[in-house]
């Protein structure tokens, strides 16, 4: 694919026009979207002007707004010919990415550029998952590299998702004998006991999450199976107090409600030939006032430790609907909530 930028036709200094050539038709149907949605989507974003000719997109604007236009055109066009699909999230997502990286923290942003251009996949049962922005896919090989990772960010960032979708993939290659998943049983305006039923009924709605990502990337029946013969456990963190979890992938997550004395009891449950995964969001802590969230600790403590790895996202890297991401911004802007 070819880009040539043509002279502008008004003022040279803020105005331009670049051609972008796509020489496969189909793919640039594809591209373009049923009734040329993707590109208006993408005009009224931006603030160009789209014009179809041929195999040739010609980009219309200000300078810098129709050099992003052509990024975001050619990366969802190399995404086509990649066989994968271009939904709106996925220009949304591109729209973002141009954005400042606002990643706080250790590693927030590094070994990323090994990955550019390049595919990542994460092979299951049910699906092939790809992780979608630069710092999924540096939290995906770190879930690889590291026995222990941190995965810490806003709701819809696939911080869950994907360290479900690694554990399976281990569990399916034998790496690992088991997968357990784990949660805090926070209360959250309901009461625990009020709840009908005996403590699986109990707990079973706080730890739903799980099933649904399970349930993803395993068929049904092989899912119940593997959890009747407790190679799959989904259990609150307080059944964790006392084990040593060896030759298994552990997932914490919900992290930021586990208090400063769970966090520990957690991580010292780390055995031979595991791999443990913490994932949370510090936006959305449910402790009492005045209880420190055992995620602030962890971090505070353990970043200087280069064997565990600590990756963050931000609302660029929502993979949810695209409001979501709005309403993230929106009230991290406010910082009443």
């Amino acid at each position: 694919m070819a880009t040539t930028v043509l002279p502008p036709a008004t003022d040279p200094a803020t105005q331009s026009e670049r051609m972008l050539d796509f020489p496969d038709n189909r793919l640039l149907i594809d591209l373009c979207g049923e009734y040329d949605r993707n590109l208006a989507e993408i005009e009224q974003k931006l603030g160009v002007q789209i014009l179809r000719r041929g195999n040739l997109l010609a980009v219309l604007g200000e300078e810098d707004t129709t050099a992003e236009a052509a990024r975001i055109l050619s990366a969802l066009y190399t995404r086509l010919e990649a066989g994968r699909e271009v939904t709106r999230a996925d220009i949304d997502r591109e729209l973002r990415m141009g954005q400042p990286d606002t990643a706080t923290g250790p590693q927030a942003g590094d070994q990323l550029e090994m990955f550019r251009g390049g595919a990542i996949e994460i092979k299951t049962r049910r699906k092939l998952v790809e992780p979608r922005t630069d710092a999924q896919k540096s939290y995906v090989q770190n879930l690889f590299k590291h026995e222990l990772c941190f995965g810490i960010g806003p709701a819809g960032t696939g911080k869950t998702y994907l360290a479900v979708a690694a554990g399976v993939n281990m569990f399916i290659n034998g790496q690992v004998d088991r997968i357990i998943l784990s949660r805090p049983a926070v209360e959250a305006g309901e009461k625990l006991g009020y709840l009908p039923g005996d403590m699986k009924d109990k707990v079973d709605p706080y730890m739903q999450p799980l099933y649904d990502a399970l349930n993803d990337f395993l068929p049904g029946k092989q899912t119940a199976k593997l959890i009747e013969e407790k190679r799959i456990e989904i259990a609150p963190l307080a059944f964790m107090r006392g084990r040593t979890l060896a030759n298994a992938f552990v997932v914490l997550d919900e992290a930021q409600n586990a208090t400063s004395m769970q966090m520990k009891m957690f991580l010292t449950r780390l055995g031979e030939g595991s791999r443990m995964v913490i994932t949370g969001d510090r936006s959305q802590i449910d402790l009492p006032r005045g209880v420190s969230s055992g995620l602030h600790d962890a971090e505070r403590l353990l970043t200087t430790i280069p064997q565990i790895s600590f990756n963050y996202f931000t609302s660029k890297d929502v993979v949810r609907h695209p409001l979501v991401a709005a309403i993230i911004e929106a009230y991290e802007a406010d910082g009443s909530v």
